[in-house]
């Protein structure tokens, strides 16, 4: 799960994910980081977790960290946030089967459409609100693909 800082959208994705991965009983590795160095070593925003508490959901323990080139070997699907994130981890894929790990994470739900999840930071409580929305739905769909 891949947004720019690593604070807001991101960590929500993997906590959502991880927690509906948990409620049908599979483990699968997620973790989360940023295409930006801005908040190496943060907490996740506490707006971003103050929303997930409301569902459940934990990711005090979770640390902002950059997006490493590795990861595309490490992990079988990456997922950016928004277009601008999707175009840097473009960028930084050097070949074509890191290039097909790739997708943006709302294309889940509503194939080839590449809908952005906007980053909430700069808004209020609502914009964290409807980015649970969107990743829950987003995380549904997953845990059903990998079910099926």
């Amino acid at each position: 799960m891949v947004c720019l800082g690593n604070i807001c959208r991101s960590p929500m994705a993997e906590g959502i994910l991880r927690k509906e991965f948990e409620i049908k009983g599979l483990e699968i590795q997620v973790d989360s980081a940023g295409t930006a160095a801005y908040h190496i070593g943060e907490p996740a925003d506490e707006r971003a977790q103050k929303e997930l508490r409301k569902h459940g959901i934990d990711i005090s323990y979770e640390r902002a960290q950059k997006f490493k080139y590795e990861y595309f070997a490490e992990y079988d699907r990456i997922f950016a946030m928004d277009q601008s994130n999707y175009a840097d981890l473009l960028y930084m894929a050097k070949t074509d089967k890191d290039r097909a790990k790739l997708d943006m994470i709302m294309n889940v739900v509503d194939k080839g459409r590449n809908i952005s999840i906007p980053d909430p930071y700069y808004g209020g409580d609502e914009g964290f609100a409807r980015v649970y929305r969107m990743l829950k739905s987003a995380a549904e769909k997953l845990v059903e693909i990998e079910i099926n």
